[in-house]
């Protein structure tokens, strides 16, 4: 990872949900990786107890099923490990307001204080960097595929925190180099 970020701890973060508003949805899955000097020192993923059913639409997209978070930590419970997990570190998330405001909120709901702590978004880094010439949209899978990363985004949410974490790198070496550094495609081993 070039650049004064490889100084940093990074956690990469990625949630999925039962809705699109932190007020009318909560979480239903973590997936964090922690991220030093730009190599992958440690992952979290755990399922949430959400409280209430998990609407069909939203299982047809993540594949997280009511009987999967059952038995799964309550929100309390996993924010704590998460946090513990990301004590320290510079957070990043594609698309930050919406992972940020689901992890503020659950925080909020359950009378746990959210830590001060920087975030970066690599949707934001993707708009100043790349234009319609480069990629159609900054989406996730589109930014995936652009910067041929390791894992496929795939609404789960430990291999979309893998994506943003290639996705990332890529941004920082076109930031750093003016084009980003040569990668093996999706699922051809290096």
């Amino acid at each position: 990872m070039p650049g004064s970020l490889a100084a940093y701890d990074l956690v990469v973060v990625d949630v999925e949900t039962t809705g699109w508003l932190p007020g009318e949805a909560v979480i239903t899955e973590i997936g964090a990786v922690r991220l030093n000097g730009g190599e992958i020192t440690g992952e979290f993923s755990t399922l949430v107890r959400p409280g209430a059913p998990i609407p069909d639409d939203i299982c047809e997209l993540t594949g997280i099923t009511d009987a999967m978070v059952s038995r799964a930590p309550a929100t309390a419970a996993a924010m704590q490990a998460f946090l513990a997990f990301a004590r320290g570190c510079v957070l990043v998330a594609h698309n930050a307001p919406f992972d940020v405001g689901f992890l503020t909120a659950a925080c909020a709901a359950c009378g746990i204080r959210w830590p001060p702590t920087a975030i970066i978004d690599t949707a934001v880094l993707a708009r100043m960097l790349l234009g319609p010439e480069d990629v159609p949209d900054c989406k996730l899978a589109t930014l995936a595929s652009y910067f041929c990363t390791r894992t496929a985004p795939c609404h789960r949410a430990l291999a979309d925190a893998k994506a943003t974490a290639d996705v990332l790198a890529g941004l920082l070496d076109l930031a750093a180099y003016g084009r980003p550094a040569a990668r093996m495609p999706l699922g051809v081993a290096s």
